[in-house]
């Protein structure tokens, strides 16, 4: 009952307060060379942290192009909105955080604003929307060249991709294949780019991740335009004036395909982890019925693996007398071994410091996308997902409060 007083007498100082503010007035020239006149006044309801407001606002037109304006809602930024911008920034964080519902639940409760679920939904892809619009002008800047590293100075930078399933809508899905046995495809792949820096290493010598240095980018799109999405990234995170460049991947032949293009120079790492997953596949393989042989064939390999003797892996796995189905599998993962053995240098790259694994992105897509975007009984558009991934990047790359002081700023 308090708070409600006290929001309902907020919401009318700051009518009083807008009505006699002068800083609407803008240039009357129209970038046509032509003029806006005043055409009529019409009120408009803006929601608010401290209730509904109520404004006036002047309807401009320009008597040359014919273009409408409205200069208030230019000015308090709620053109072609009923929110005000301090709201749709908590809506658009609850919406970044929780479910829609619970979004429109937390706000009552913390805030004491009434919103629907609906009006969670469209404000928060609404604002993931124009980060991602953000973005995409980035990303042109970058590839003229235009964008500038906003870093001072990088000692190694690291470059990391993956992908993960969202799942969408059935429309969503037309005409491709599913990875299930009935063909149906349930979700689309988001690509996720984690980018961080290093500067030191423990007193093992071991590499250690700079804190707070860890930004993301990913949307559902080609490869094409992810790799200049994440290009853009790396250039704003200090790519041209950079020590050290490493990209990181987990052998999936798009990410180096990427990594040649955009990134050429840099070191190139598979993941330690997913490397070994291979090896542990082959040890099934051709150990399936004795599990000590197993264990003790996938250790030695896997110190083998840890100090960078893949010729010696590959020549063992060549070695083998094997027929059938067992064949077959040795001598794909003997291809996987070859295509990546200077990215398997593990030994080499330890000794200078370098991280050899893809946790950070791997964790990213759990945390940046999965647990928001891949909730039981979930059904997304690309669309809306999109503009949640973007909101929820901005989020976790601690540039949400950038973004809104930006639109201030504009």
């Amino acid at each position: 009952m308090t708070r409600d007083v006290m929001h309902r007498s907020g919401a009318l100082i700051l009518e009083k307060l807008l009505e006699s503010d002068n800083g609407f007035s803008m240039s009357r020239d129209c970038d046509c060379g032509g003029r806006f006149l005043v055409m009529k006044r019409e009120a408009k309801s803006v929601r608010s942290l401290m209730g509904d407001v109520k404004i006036s606002r002047a309807i401009e037109r320009c008597n040359r192009c014919g273009s409408r304006r409205v200069p208030e809602d230019m000015v308090l930024d709620v053109v072609k909105t009923g929110f005000s911008p301090g709201l749709r920034r908590l809506m658009g964080k609850v919406g970044a955080e929780v479910c829609f519902d619970k979004g429109r639940d937390f706000l009552l409760e913390l805030a004491g604003v009434r919103v629907t679920d609906k009006d969670v939904e469209r404000v928060s892809e609404s604002v993931g929307a124009d980060i991602a619009c953000r973005e995409d002008e980035r990303s042109k800047l970058a590839l003229q060249g235009d964008c500038e590293d906003f870093a001072e100075s990088v000692d190694t930078l690291y470059i990391t991709a993956d992908g993960t399933g969202v799942p969408v809508l059935r429309r969503e899905t037309e005409g491709r294949r599913g990875k299930g046995q009935d063909g149906i495809a349930r979700s689309r792949e988001a690509k996720l780019g984690a980018v961080f820096t290093q500067s030191t290493v423990d007193e093992k010598g071991n590499a250690v991740r700079d804190p707070d240095s860890t930004s993301y980018v990913g949307k559902i799109e080609g490869v094409d335009s992810f790799g200049e999405r994440l290009y853009a990234e790396a250039v704003r995170r200090g790519l041209n004036i950079a020590a050290r460049v490493v990209v990181i991947g987990d052998g999936a032949p798009w990410v180096w395909n990427l990594a040649d293009l955009h990134f050429p120079g840099a070191i190139q790492i598979v993941d330690f982890y997913h490397a070994a997953e291979h090896l542990g596949g082959l040890a099934r393989l051709l150990y399936a019925e004795d599990e000590v042989k197993r264990r003790a064939w996938y250790k030695r390999m896997q110190k083998k693996l840890r100090k960078g003797k893949v010729s010696e892996i590959i020549s063992e796995l060549n070695s083998l007398n094997l027929r059938g189905r067992k064949r077959e599998g040795v001598e794909k993962d003997v291809g996987y071994f070859e295509k990546n053995k200077e990215r398997m240098r593990y030994d080499q790259f330890r000794s200078q410091g370098l991280f050899i694994g893809s946790g950070v992105v791997e964790a990213g897509c759990k945390s940046v996308i999965g647990k928001r975007l891949k909730q039981s009984g979930m059904h997304w558009s690309v669309r809306g997902a999109n503009s949640i991934i973007a909101l929820r990047c901005c989020l976790e790359s601690g540039r949400f409060e950038d973004y809104w002081e930006g639109r201030r700023a504009a």
